[in-house]
């Protein structure tokens, strides 16, 4: 029994030392090939030491794999198996960041957003209760609610969020739990946290629950600020989100005013006067109606009666004039910002139209020359991408191409083997081209001084006797004009004419610019001289078998004899030449004549 044991352990010890050899093999393979060409990547892991691990047996005999095999999940439900955990152990097992990158942090901005509600409750809220009649005993429960409720909120930010917030220091990103409180207890923003939660509250036991006591409250607007920064840093049409701001601006100086006013009326004596405000209908409506006339200075006001009344009504004007006009301004600056770019393609479309009228340019030409301007506008957004590449680092230039480029590129023929840094260097110097309809890509004898990558669109390679009959068509992520980059065999010229077939938008890249990178890679300058002279070769041995269409056979070629009928040949030539087989060989000399 014990040498039976003892076997059948070797057995399974002898299996599994022979399934991680073929393993190793395989992974070896991989990794040749991965040596010959950068761009195949593997689709597994090699096996570390957690698969040799798990690849010997246990004592017991069974694989310590096998036991855990039924840990991965979480619960079952019936005919449903779920490998992930509940929202609820999700929720208890969460563990807050010790620091928060303020940046990029998506919750940090979530949380930014609640603090400015609470901010807004104070800045709109509090005027309206000083003002209006609307706090009274019966619902000053529910003020104070809301109240501490925002106060709460302000607490937390101070206590919970500021004080993990990472910042930059000498170039290094500080994320210290004691560098980073230390750093917020310095701030400004600091100061200004604390003050607006001044606990002035403690008055109201000695003068009732007066508003104007969490006036300190709308001191937070950094926080407003700040959110408005995030948010704007997120969103893709972030001037919408300004337009809505400053819209904003307007109502919150309007919802002032009408404020004022009905403390000014609740001063005089409501309905005293023919300007304040005579106490019927909804007061904050009316009050407010009055503030839209005042501050937009609309006119069809009573006139002040008072010294009171006209004091106020001056500085309502003086400030309405100013309010307004500042608010206007900002208003055209957001639209203008927001229209900048159809600006410049409309400034430098009618600069174009003006400079083809000019000179007399044919009518057919200016379509052409309108029609490419709203193409690559309307398809782009833009005239020329690398205005917006230029400003950016080198570094996030070339990010930026890999992300756009580098799957197109890496699938070139040409290019495949390289090294990838050459690749990557190639990147930045593509440069877009929009093609229209009909328009010739390059034309046949051409020099080729460049190589194109179909980005969006079609081209169709014309041949043929005529030269319009269309041989290939190309569609995205194909390449052409890749071998005469490099001049090899006089390859630099081109074979065929290359027409766009609709609206094409293509990447281009120029053989000064490719000389420039390969200066830097000898050995894969090596390389795609040997791949450009192959593929030339390939290309050429076509037309050598067929020969050219100047010099046609009179009798084409015979296939050839097969080597059993040769020898039989050969036997009868021997035994004198008579017979079926005879007659045969002397009709195939006769035929072999004829074709010399």
């Amino acid at each position: 029994r014990i040498g039976s044991a003892t076997s059948l352990s070797s057995t399974m010890v002898n299996t599994r030392l022979q399934e991680l050899v073929r393993l190793f093999k395989e992974r070896t393979e991989k990794v040749k090939e991965k040596l010959i060409d950068p761009d195949v990547t593997s689709d597994e892991e090699s096996p570390g030491a957690s698969a040799v691990a798990a690849s010997v047996p246990a004592p017991g005999g069974e694989l310590e794999g096998d036991k855990s095999s039924g840990d991965d999940h979480y619960c079952e439900m019936l005919c449903c198996t779920f490998k992930h955990r509940p929202w609820l152990d999700c929720l208890k097992s969460y563990q807050f960041p010790s620091s928060i990158d303020p940046l990029t942090n998506l919750m940090y901005v979530l949380w930014l957003f609640f603090v400015v509600m609470a901010w807004n409750w104070n800045c709109w809220l509090i005027p309206v209760r000083w003002a209006f009649p609307y706090q009274t005993p019966a619902n000053i429960h529910y003020w104070l609610l809301v109240d501490y409720l925002c106060d709460l909120i302000y607490l937390l930010d101070i206590l919970v969020f500021q004080t993990r917030l990472q910042f930059v220091q000498g170039g290094d990103i500080i994320t210290d739990k004691k560098a980073m409180k230390e750093n917020y207890l310095r701030s400004q923003r600091f100061k200004m946290d604390v003050l607006c939660l001044l606990p002035l509250d403690f008055f109201y036991f000695k003068v009732g629950v007066n508003p104007l006591l969490r006036f300190p409250r709308c001191l937070k607007y950094m926080a407003f600020f700040e959110f408005n920064n995030r948010l704007e840093a997120i969103l893709t049409k972030a001037y919408i989100y300004r337009v809505i701001r400053t819209t904003a601006y307007l109502l919150y100086s309007l919802h002032v005013n009408s404020c004022l006013y009905y403390w000014a009326s609740a001063y005089e004596g409501l309905g005293s006067t023919t300007w304040v405000y005579d106490g019927e209908g909804n007061s904050y409506i009316r009050c407010y109606y009055w503030a839209v006339k005042t501050l937009i200075t609309i006119g069809g006001l009573p006139d002040p009666k008072t010294l009171f009344e006209i004091v106020f009504q001056l500085l309502n004007y003086f400030t309405g004039v100013f309010a307004f006009s500042v608010m206007i301004g900002q208003m055209r600056d957001v639209v203008g910002a927001a229209t900048a770019g159809q600006t410049y393609y409309r400034s430098c479309m009618d600069s174009t139209i003006k400079y083809m009228n000019f000179y007399k340019i044919p009518k057919t030409v200016q379509n052409r020359v309108k029609t490419w301007y709203e193409y690559t506008w309307h398809s782009q957004g833009m005239l020329d991408e690398s205005e917006l590449l230029v400003q950016l680092p080198d570094k996030m230039r070339l990010d930026i191409a890999i992300d756009v480029n580098y799957n197109i590129v890496s699938k070139v023929a040409l290019f495949q083997g390289c090294d990838r840094q050459m690749i990557f260097d190639m990147l930045k110097r593509l440069r877009s081209v929009v093609y229209l309809p009909n328009d010739y890509v390059c034309k046949k004898g051409e020099i080729g001084r460049e190589m194109y990558i179909i980005q969006a669109g079609q081209v169709q390679v014309l041949g043929g006797p005529d030269g319009k009959s269309v041989l290939v068509t190309l569609k995205a992520g194909s390449v052409f004009g890749e071998i005469s980059l490099l001049a090899a065999g006089g390859g630099n010229r081109r074979t065929a004419n290359v027409v766009a077939h609709g609206f094409a938008n293509l990447f281009i890249l120029e053989k000064k610019d490719l000389n420039e990178i390969l200066v830097h890679y000898p050995e894969s300058q090596k390389l795609l001289r040997k791949k450009a002279k192959k593929m030339l070769k390939s290309n050429n041995k076509p037309k050598d078998e067929k020969g050219g269409p100047g010099d046609p056979l009179i009798i084409p070629p015979k296939a050839d004899t097969p080597k059993l009928f040769k020898a039989a040949l050969a036997a009868t030539g021997r035994m004198g030449g008579k017979g079926l087989l005879g007659r045969l060989r002397w009709r195939l000399r006769e035929l072999k004549v004829m074709q010399e």
